[in-house]
């Protein structure tokens, strides 16, 4: 099974993404609050992720596990969004 930070990364949009970050950290504890921002980085999608959870410990657990920081108080990471695969006309 893959790092749960890996994971994120093969989210294609924004609902899978939420989604996908909401049941990795299930085993840690509750999100509480979740903030995504959609960035293009010259046609490259990316996501920053700020959020925590329930509890201070549910946070340093994230922390701890997954090696991700903090930016004004909230977990933060950067994800790069994979492309959905082109569509063609049949």
């Amino acid at each position: 099974m893959k790092p749960p930070l890996e994971q994120l990364k093969t989210c294609a949009d924004l609902d899978s993404l939420r989604s996908t970050l909401h049941v990795l950290c299930a085993p840690l504890g509750t999100v509480a609050e979740l903030e995504i921002f959609l960035v293009d980085q010259a046609g490259h999608h990316q996501a920053m992720c700020f959020w925590h959870m329930q509890s201070k410990d549910e946070d340093a657990r994230v922390m701890r596990d997954w090696g991700v920081g903090r930016f004004g108080g909230e977990l933060v990471t950067v994800v790069d969004l994979e492309p959905k695969e082109p569509e063609y006309p049949t």
